[in-house]
C-alpha cells in the first residue's frame, strides 16, 4: 500500500486500556481492509479546537474488516492524542487505509526488534509476524515505568524468553553495546522510541561496525532532547513574527499565521517542511530523522513539522523572495 492514500469511513468498534497511558481504539471500517504488513500506517481525520487536522498512526493487528490503533494520551498533545482518546464506541471517524513506510525485509537469519515507550506499536505487530514465520528474534522493550508497557503480556505469552523488558523506574536500561555485540553477522536491527535512544543505537550499531542498511528505524515526532516550551520565530522577508506554543509544532504556527509552507510526512522523514536557521537564541531540538548527525550538529536547518527551538527566539528563512 506504499504511496497510496485512500480514505474510508469507519466508525469506532472496541475501545480498551492496555497500558496507563495507552488506549487501543478498532475501528470498523467500510469497503474490504487489504492485507497490510506490520509497520504500517493510517492517517485520521481528527479535530483540534474546531479545526481538522490529520494525524498519523501505526496499525497494529486486528480482526478482519478492522483497522487498530495504540494511542498514548501525550502530556503536551497537540490535540490528536485527546481527539483520539475521547472517541467512544459508535463514533464515526475517517481513516485511509495502511501504507507501509517502515517495512521487514522478510530476509535476515536472525532479527532484533527493539522498543522505547510507545514505539512497541510497530514492533508488537513485527514480532507476531515473525513469530508466524518461525523466523528468529529477539525483542527487547523497555519504558519508564512497567504500568506504560502496552501489550507487554501479550509478548509474554508469543515470545517467552524471547522477549525481555526493562523498566526505568527500577534503574533496567538497553544495554544496545552488548545487544548489538550478540547479534550473528547478517542480523537486522528495527527500532522504534524516543530521539534520544535512536541516537545511541546509531552510535552504537557504527561502533560495532555493522552495515547502516541492516539497521532499520522509526522515530515518533513528539521525541526530543528537550521538554516542549513556547518559543517565537521571526520570517525573513515577511516582517512578522510568530509565537509557537507548546502544544504546537512550528509548522502548524506558520500555516496558522499565514505563511505558505510545502510540506508532507509531517513525521520528520520527508524534509520538505525544513526552513534555514539564520540566528537562535537557543538549542535546536532536531526531532527528525531526515538530516543526518553532521546536519544537525551544523543547526543551519530544521523540519518544521517536528523540531522545534528549545526556548527563546530565532530567524527563519521559508525560501520566500519578494
Amino acid at each position: 500500500m506504499r504511496n497510496r492514500v485512500e480514505w474510508r469511513d469507519a466508525t469506532v468498534a472496541e475501545v480498551r486500556q492496555i497500558a496507563d497511558d495507552v488506549r487501543y481504539i478498532a475501528f470498523a471500517v467500510d469497503g474490504v481492509v487489504p492485507r497490510f504488513d506490520p509497520g504500517s500506517h493510517s492517517n485520521f481525520r481528527v479535530e483540534i479546537n474546531g479545526q481538522p487536522a490529520n494525524r498519523t498512526y501505526t496499525i497494529i493487528p486486528a480482526p478482519s474488516g478492522q483497522i487498530a490503533v495504540a494511542v498514548k494520551l501525550h502530556p503536551q498533545s497537540r490535540g490528536g492524542s485527546r481527539f483520539m482518546w475521547a472517541l467512544e464506541h459508535g463514533a464515526a471517524v475517517r481513516l485511509t487505509l495502511p501504507e507501509n513506510r517502515f517495512e521487514l525485509s522478510w530476509r535476515a537469519p536472525h532479527y532484533l526488534l527493539l522498543a522505547g515507550g510507545i514505539g512497541i506499536t510497530p514492533i508488537y505487530g513485527m514480532a507476531r509476524a515473525l513469530m508466524a514465520r518461525g523466523a528468529s528474534l529477539r525483542v527487547v522493550y523497555a519504558a519508564r515505568s512497567r504500568g506504560l508497557m502496552a501489550f507487554a503480556e501479550d509478548l509474554q505469552d508469543l515470545l517467552g524468553g524471547q522477549l525481555v523488558l526493562r523498566d526505568n523506574s527500577i534503574g533496567e536500561h538497553v544495554d544496545l553495546a552488548a545487544e548489538f555485540a550478540a547479534l550473528p553477522p547478517d542480523a537486522e536491527c528495527y527500532l522504534c522510541g524516543p530521539i534520544g535512544m535512536l541516537e545511541a543505537a546509531k552510535a552504537a550499531w557504527a561502533d560495532a561496525g555493522r552495515p547502516i542498511s541492516r539497521l532499520r528505524y522509526e522515530v515518533f515526532g513528539d521525541s526530543g532532547l528537550f521538554a516542549e516550551k513556547p518559543f517565537v520565530v521571526d520570517v525573513l522577508n515577511r516582517d512578522i513574527s510568530v509565537p509557537v506554543r507548546s502544544d504546537q509544532t512550528l509548522l502548524e504556527a506558520l500555516i496558522g499565521a499565514g505563511v505558505e509552507m510545502i510540506y508532507d510526512c509531517q513525521r520528520g522523514e520527508c524534509g520538505l517542511c525544513a526552513v534555514k536557521v539564520l540566528e537562535k537564541e537557543a538549542e535546536i531540538d532536531h526531532r527528525d530523522v531526515f538530516f543526518s548527525p553532521e546536519e544537525k550538529a551544523e543547526n543551519h536547518r530544521m523540519c518544521a513539522c517536528v523540531s522545534r527551538l528549545s526556548e527563546g527566539r530565532a530567524v527563519i528563512d521559508i525560501g520566500y523572495r519578494a
